[in-house]
C-alpha cells in the first residue's frame, strides 16, 4: 500500500550499515587494492601467517610454479622470500655435505639451488634486470660461502657450485646485454678486477691462496654449468678480454692450468721442469678450443694463436714437448694455424723442433703417426717457394739427428738415478723417428705409379 502525499511514512536511517572491522588476514597490510586481492583467489581469505605455514609444505619447485599463477601472488612470494622465515627455509647452507638431511634420497643441495634459481627467476620476471639483481643479492648476501673469499675451506665447499647453478638457471634465456650486466654486477660485487690484478701482476705463486680462490670462483660460478658452448665462450671472454694478452695468458693458466692434488694450488713449474701428461693440459686445451670456435665472436684466429704463444712462456718458457702436447690436444685447426704462422714468419727451425716433438708425443701417447705426416704436408703447402720448403725439411731432419745424438750422449755419460728417464726418452725418440719415416715411405709409395 502506497503512502499519500500528506501522510507520514516511517523513516529509515540514511547511513550505510557499519562494516565489520574484524581482520580477514594480513594481506591488507601488503596490498589494499581490491583488484590485486582478487587475483589471489582463495589465498586472500587466509591470514599471511597461515599462508606462510602452507608454503612450508610445498617444495621449492612447487613454490616456483605457484609464483606463475598471478602477479599478486608472485609479489606475496617475493615478500615471503625476504622474510627471515623464508630465508631460513630457502637458503640451505650445508655446503660441506653432499646430501641434505631430511630430504628425499638422492636430492642434493645443488638440485635445491637449481630450484631456487627457477623460483627467483619466475618471481622477478616482470622486474628490470638491475632490480632483479639487487633483489637476488639482497636475498643471497647472508650466505658467506657464495663470496669469493667467504669460505675458510673453499676447495671442499659446495657453496660456489651452488651459486653457479643458481645463476645459470636464473639467467638462462637472457639476452647478451642482460648477461653483460650480470657479469659487471658480479665483477664489482666480488672485487674480482682488483684481485685478478694482484695475481697477474705479482710473481707466479706468491699469492697462492688468492690464485686458488679466483680459480674456484671463475670455474664454479661463471664457467662450469653452461650447457651450450656459446654461453661458456661468452663468460670466458668476459673474464679475459679486459686484460692485455700477457695477463690473459697468466689468468688462463690460473683458471685452467695444472694444480696440486694435495692442496689444489696452481703448479707453476709443471710445464718447465719436465714432460707432463694429458690431464695437466686438458683444461687449457679445452679453453683454447672454446675461444677458437665460431661461437666466440670476439676472438680472431690471430688472437687465439697469440694467446697460445704467450701461454707457452708462463711463467717461463715451457719444454717443447709440453708445447707439442698442448697443440695436439687443441685439435687440428688450432694446431695447423699455429704451425702455419711459424712457417709464414720464417721460423723454420722452431717449426721443425715442434714437428719433431709432435712426433715424439704421438709415439709416447699412442697417437697415429700418419697424423703428424699429414700435418707436415699441409704446412709444406704454406711455404711460398720450394727453397723455403726444402729448408724446413732439412731443419726437420737435422733436429731429429741432433736430438738423438744429445740423448745418446746423455745415456753414455751414465750416472743416472732411478727416476731419470733419459734412456726411455731415447727409446721413444728412436721409435718416433722410425715410425715417422715409415709413414712418409708409405705415402710416397702410394703416390708413385705402380711398377711391375
Amino acid at each position: 500500500m502506497s503512502c499519500s502525499a500528506g501522510s507520514s511514512c516511517p523513516s529509515f536511517p540514511s547511513h550505510k550499515p557499519r562494516r565489520s572491522r574484524r581482520s580477514r588476514g594480513c594481506w591488507d597490510t601488503l596490498d589494499t587494492d581490491s583488484q590485486s586481492l582478487s587475483a589471489l583467489g582463495h589465498f586472500q581469505t587466509l591470514p599471511l601467517e597461515i599462508f606462510h605455514m602452507v608454503l612450508k609444505y610445498l617444495s621449492v619447485k612447487d613454490i616456483s610454479t605457484l609464483s606463475m599463477v598471478s602477479k599478486s601472488l608472485g609479489q606475496q612470494l617475493i615478500h615471503y622470500i625476504s622474510t627471515s622465515a623464508g630465508t631460513r627455509r630457502l637458503l640451505l647452507q650445508d655446503f660441506h655435505n653432499l646430501e641434505l638431511p631430511g630430504r628425499r634420497e638422492g636430492a642434493s643441495i645443488l638440485e635445491h639451488y637449481k630450484s631456487l634459481g627457477l623460483l627467483l627467476k619466475r618471481c622477478t620476471l616482470l622486474l628490470p634486470t638491475r632490480d632483479r639483481l639487487k633483489f637476488v643479492h639482497k636475498v643471497l648476501s647472508e650466505v658467506s660461502c657464495f663470496k669469493l673469499s667467504g669460505c675458510a675451506s673453499p676447495l671442499h665447499c659446495l657453496g660456489l657450485k651452488c651459486y653457479g647453478v643458481f645463476l645459470q638457471i636464473l639467467t638462462a634465456g637472457w639476452d647478451e646485454l642482460e648477461c653483460h650486466r650480470v657479469f659487471n654486477f658480479l665483477w664489482e660485487l666480488s672485487s674480482l678486477a682488483r684481485k685478478v690484478q694482484t695475481v697477474v701482476s705479482s710473481r707466479a705463486g706468491s699469492a697462492r691462496k688468492l690464485e686458488l680462490r679466483i680459480r674456484l670462483y671463475c670455474r664454479r660460478v661463471l664457467l662450469n654449468h653452461w650447457i651450450h658452448r656459446s654461453d661458456s665462450a661468452f663468460w670466458l671472454t668476459r673474464i679475459l678480454k679486459p686484460w692485455p694478452i700477457v695477463n690473459q695468458a697468466r689468468l688462463l693458466y690460473i683458471i685452467f692450468g695444472p694444480v696440486s692434488s694435495l692442496d689444489g694450488h696452481v703448479v707453476w713449474q709443471k710445464m718447465i721442469e719436465g714432460p707432463t701428461d694429458e690431464s695437466s693440459l686438458k683444461g687449457l686445451a679445452e679453453a683454447i678450443k672454446l675461444l677458437y670456435d665460431t661461437e666466440a665472436r670476439e676472438w680472431t684466429a690471430d688472437d687465439v694463436i697469440s694467446l697460445v704463444d704467450e701461454l707457452s712462456v708462463v711463467p717461463q718458457e715451457w719444454l717443447m714437448e709440453n708445447n707439442a702436447r698442448l697443440l695436439l690436444l687443441s685439435g687440428n685447426n688450432i694446431c695447423f694455424t699455429f704451425l702455419a704462422s711459424k712457417a709464414v714468419n720464417g721460423r723454420a727451425v722452431e717449426l721443425a723442433r715442434l714437428m719433431v716433438f709432435m712426433a715424439l708425443v704421438c709415439e709416447k701417447d699412442l697417437y697415429c703417426m700418419d697424423w703428424v705426416v699429414k700435418m707436415m704436408q699441409k704446412v709444406c703447402r704454406v711455404f711460398s717457394t720450394p727453397w723455403e720448403r726444402n729448408n724446413f725439411l732439412q731443419c726437420l731432419e737435422n733436429t731429429f739427428a741432433h736430438m738423438l745424438m744429445d740423448m745418446l750422449q746423455a745415456v753414455l755419460a751414465g750416472g743416472h738415478d732411478e727416476e731419470d728417464n733419459t734412456f726411455l726418452n731415447l727409446f721413444h725418440l728412436v721409435n718416433a723417428q722410425a715410425n715417422f719415416h715409415k709413414e712418409i715411405l708409405f705415402l710416397a709409395m702410394r703416390s708413385s705409379p705402380n711398377t711391375t
